[in-house]
């Protein structure tokens, strides 16, 4: 299997090449040169997850060093459970946040890590990755202690929960946490200059975990392609899921299960003000602007970086009206489907599964749909606490991060910052 870019105008390359450089030289993203057809329809019944996930990715995989990896990495990725609580006869919550950093993003990214470090280089690999919030806290664990990796996770200063920057910021050693004077997209705009700035190029090995790197994805449609499998055995029809989604990885991930075959209905997208998504459905443009702040932080992304993958998939604008709906949740809308979910459930949910939650509400009440929870509500203790009136429990994986000494380094949203702080922290010389 070789990997293109979105702008067609790179090689096509290998899979190791594509996760060990991540964007491509013309500056799109990789994708699959093809999509082949999962033959979900034979398949054991009884197969579990990580055996399923292998199976689904070995075309992506054949030919290339990770092929004979393959099966030991989704393993040693995919240890935790993927459970689906109803909330009614029509909408189910499927919980993607029981990995170690309790957010979806532990899938892709402990994927990566375990993947990258299966590939035999003499050369020291560095991850940059921006982070809006539960990013950077699943790539610092997932790549903490690797050998021959260095780690830079760059976040807006003061614009992510507490919780999420102590799990950022709690690594050390090779994982260096970066606060940076800015919005998340200053921080996504720095990790793509310091891919094209001379110094990095000639001095580091420069990739990024972010969803911008392919090995994010192809792990992420591991969880879509399982459970419309096991709701099609069950229920003999296709899973129509809700996707909260910013930077437009997750949701893209759906799609690309969709193109699979496996059987997937209907893909709606939730965001909250920032609302891209929706914005391009009604003007055909995407809005060139800031991102805002909003309740569902990690979501806050004024310019997504896989809307090129997903455009690129449905190949135009009138596919890309006819294929994608979008829901946009204000704040307050996050608020009343928080209360209203405890309320008639007696469940929490975190600030961005309510804004899927919130669109289903907009949708056939005869249909079933699969709404994606994405995060563990109690690393956003300081929006729902004040909301239902009570404490959120803390796990104890989350608290034992909590625990530990937190330090990280604030600088300007600029290469030469973020370049003299790489060379101090990873003691460096300048030239």
């Amino acid at each position: 299997m070789k990997f293109k870019s979105t702008r067609g105008k790179s090689e096509e390359v290998s899979l190791t090449y594509a996760l060990q450089h991540g964007l491509a030289k013309d500056g799109g993203l990789y994708v699959p040169a093809k999509f082949p057809l999962f033959p979900w329809r034979s398949l054991d019944k009884n197969m579990g997850y990580a055996d399923f996930a292998t199976q689904l990715l070995e075309p992506f995989f054949r030919g290339g060093e990770l092929e004979d990896k393959l099966h030991a990495i989704c393993y040693e990725s995919f240890s935790f459970d993927l459970p689906i609580v109803d909330l009614d006869q029509r909408s189910s919550l499927l919980e993607l946040f029981h990995g170690p950093t309790l957010s979806f993003k532990d899938f892709g990214a402990r994927f990566l890590a375990n993947a990258l470090s299966h590939i035999k280089t003499d050369n020291k690999l560095t991850i940059m990755v921006a982070t809006s919030g539960d990013t950077g806290s699943a790539v610092a664990a997932a790549f903490h202690s690797k050998s021959n990796i260095n780690v830079m996770v760059l976040f807006p200063k003061g614009k992510i929960s507490l919780r999420q920057q102590q799990q950022i910021t709690c690594w050390q050693d090779n994982v260096c946490a970066v606060a940076v004077d800015g919005t998340f997209d200053d921080c996504q705009v720095l990790v793509k200059a310091a891919f094209a700035d001379k110094w990095w190029q000639e001095h580091t090995h420069l990739n990024t975990s972010n969803s911008i790197n392919i090995g994010r994805l192809l792990p992420q449609t591991t969880y879509y392609a399982y459970v419309s499998w096991q709701y099609f055995l069950n229920q003999c029809k296709k899973a129509n899921f809700i996707v909260p989604s910013g930077n437009i990885g997750n949701v893209c991930a759906c799609f690309w299960a969709k193109e699979m075959g496996l059987p997937i209905g209907e893909i709606i997208i939730s965001q909250n003000e920032n609302n891209v998504i929706g914005q391009f459905l009604q003007s055909a443009q995407l809005p060139h602007k800031p991102s805002v702040e909003t309740l569902a932080n990690a979501m806050d992304v004024g310019n997504p970086s896989n809307f090129e993958r997903l455009y690129f998939l449905l190949g135009s604008t009138q596919r890309f009206k006819a294929e994608v709906t979008a829901f946009k949740a204000s704040d307050e809308a996050i608020r009343r489907t928080i209360l209203k979910v405890k309320q008639d459930h007696d469940l929490l949910i975190c600030p961005h599964t309510a804004t899927a939650v919130y669109a289903r509400e907009f949708l056939p009440s005869d249909q079933h749909y699969i709404i994606v929870a994405t995060a563990h509500p109690a690393k956003f203790e300081q929006v729902i606490e004040p909301i239902v009136g009570e404490k959120i429990p803390v796990p104890q994986s989350l608290q034992t991060l909590l625990n530990q000494q937190q330090s990280n380094v604030g600088i300007a949203p600029t290469v030469g910052a973020i370049t003299e702080l790489y060379q101090a922290y990873f003691n460096l010389s300048s030239t």
